[in-house]
């Protein structure tokens, strides 16, 4: 029998050098396809560095990129579950601005929304709302907003980052989620994951602490970074400032839309998202016990969460259709054109995502997961008490590297609970649970190869690589004060108490960034807001 055959960088920081490559390329280049893609080779030539010991073997690393990265990629079940989902989110979409449910539904916002300040609450509020699923979020949430946003002037980079920040955020800390039971899934045998996942929630200060910062970023009127230039653009009419993924067209768009057309359509599609993914966790198999509520918790537990936003999504599309040709407002013809137009504005994100997960294939061959495991179990000798801190930073880097925060949780989870037995004994364990999961949402906001972040930028419409640059200081400044916590907790091991030191820090944050930073009004920003967009 053959030896399995185990390269030679294996287990070694190389292994996280691909998606390091990737990142550095696509900041620097500004474009995503050709950063993501060198990344790939570069994983594929590791690889096969040794094959043919001591050269690279370039036919074993064709072969690993392709065969064994992107089309094994595409060929995995769940991968493509989730771009189905995307497709048909697409169509839905699609449909909703052919029918003018999306115009009316801006017209109608317009006259209850008369500030930026209240477009953005209510930006936070609907994607607080809409906490199934992160995916399901950012497009949901895009499609629904931007309207508004775009009335009130909002760049679309900041209409991406309140989305991005309110939906791995929000999922992450909601009992009833695809993130709660992807969670649970990782809990060891024996041990209720999802009571694990809810004991969690009050340590998890990145998630809670970056809805703060929204907040109180949009009633301060604070902005800062890139991010500024993109707001003061926006002020002047560019709510762009970068070209968009897609030039922009004037819609064919009915005139008979409503609110309810894009309403209606919205909470059905949520209604039959939840239904898809109960039913894929057996909710309706019989054979689940307890009353209904248990019933339905272990079913989304154990869900699909591809097959069942899948289902969920083609329900949705069924009922639009239906329910636009019974109110008359699009004929059947028209509502077929919006499958052709659905599929191509999901283009762009399926080919980012292809590559992104085909990146995550090279870094699993090389081992970085063995990588970080060693380092983590290294560091909880006499280090006890800064654990759940470094745990932080460990899995804010695997997760910006990966570019996949459930990979992150789902490496670190299992770990931190060998290290940290859940005896009852100490709580050091949930404190330490909870900063891989806030770690990993963290490296995910900053990492440009992350799905999620993808999907923002998707669902805002904007330029994916303007997203990652404004959105960063943001996420850095949250990282800094849950790390400041984190560190806290580690010797306090109060909830109640930590949490609540963790919101006056990032109180004082904003408060002291608001002093001491100009303001997107300020003469000098004003000035650098008319230099060319590279």
């Amino acid at each position: 029998m053959e030896a399995e055959f185990v390269p030679i960088l294996y287990n070694t920081f190389w292994a996280l050098v691909p998606p390091l490559v990737a990142i550095l390329l696509a900041l620097i280049t500004k474009e995503v396809y050709s950063s993501l893609f060198v990344g790939i080779a570069v994983g594929g030539v590791l690889y096969s560095l040794g094959s043919t010991a001591p050269f690279v073997h370039p036919v074993d690393a064709l072969n690993h990129v392709f065969q064994d990265g992107i089309i094994a990629s595409l060929s995995d079940s769940y991968n493509v579950g989730i771009l189905v989902f995307l497709v048909f989110l697409g169509i839905i979409v699609a449909l909703m601005n052919k029918a003018g449910g999306s115009a009316a539904f801006g017209n109608w916002a317009s006259e209850h929304v008369h500030s930026r300040v209240g477009s953005q609450i209510a930006t936070i509020a609907l994607g607080v709302l809409i906490f199934i699923d992160d995916y399901f979020n950012c497009l949901t949430v895009g499609s629904v907003m931007r309207p508004v946003t775009d009335r009130q002037k909002i760049s679309r980079a900041k209409l991406a980052y309140l989305i991005d920040a309110t939906a791995a955020p929000i999922c992450i800390i909601a009992p009833v989620s695809s993130w709660a039971a992807a969670v649970s899934g990782f809990a060891p045998e024996g041990t209720n994951g999802l009571m694990l996942f809810i004991r969690a929630i009050p340590y998890n200060y990145y998630a809670l602490l970056t809805i703060l910062m929204m907040v109180l970023m949009a009633v301060f009127k604070l902005e800062y970074g890139p991010m500024a230039r993109h707001e003061i653009n926006a002020k002047n009419g560019d709510i762009f400032t970068v070209a968009p993924p897609v030039a922009k067209t004037e819609e064919d768009v009915e005139k008979k839309g409503k609110v309810i057309d894009l309403v209606l359509p919205v909470v059905i599609l949520i209604v039959c998202c939840v239904i898809g993914m109960i039913y894929t966790g057996g909710f309706y198999d019989g054979e689940l016990e307890g009353n209904f509520f248990e019933r339905f918790i272990e079913a989304f537990a154990n869900s699909d969460a591809s097959v069942g936003l899948a289902y969920g999504a083609f329900g949705g599309i069924i009922f639009t259709v239906a329910f636009y040709l019974i109110r008359g407002v699009l004929k059947f013809k028209d509502c077929m054109s919006c499958v052709e137009d659905g599929f191509k504005a999901m283009v762009a994100p399926i080919a980012i995502l292809t590559l992104a997960w085909s990146l995550k294939a090279m870094t699993d061959s090389l081992g970085a997961a063995e990588y970080v495991a060693g380092i983590v179990d290294a560091s909880k000798g006499s280090f006890i008490n800064i654990l759940p801190a470094v745990i932080f930073l460990i899995a804010c880097g695997l997760s910006f590297a990966t570019g996949t925060s459930w990979g992150t949780f789902g490496i670190l989870i299992p770990i931190t609970l060998k290290a940290f037995p859940l005896d009852g004994s100490s709580p050091l364990a949930i404190i330490c649970v909870s900063a891989c999961m806030a770690g990993a949402v963290c490296g995910d906001h900053c990492s440009p190869i992350s799905d999620t972040t993808i999907m923002s930028s998707a669902g805002a419409q904007c330029n994916h690589i303007a997203h990652v640059s404004t959105q960063l200081p943001y996420a850095l400044t949250a990282a800094a004060v849950s790390f400041v916590t984190y560190l806290i907790a580690g010797f306090a091991k109060n909830a109640v108490v930590c949490l609540l030191i963790g919101i006056v820090l990032m109180v004082g944050t904003i408060i002291l960034l608001k002093k001491i930073l100009p303001t997107p009004d300020s003469a000098s920003l004003q000035k650098q807001s008319q230099k060319p967009a590279k």
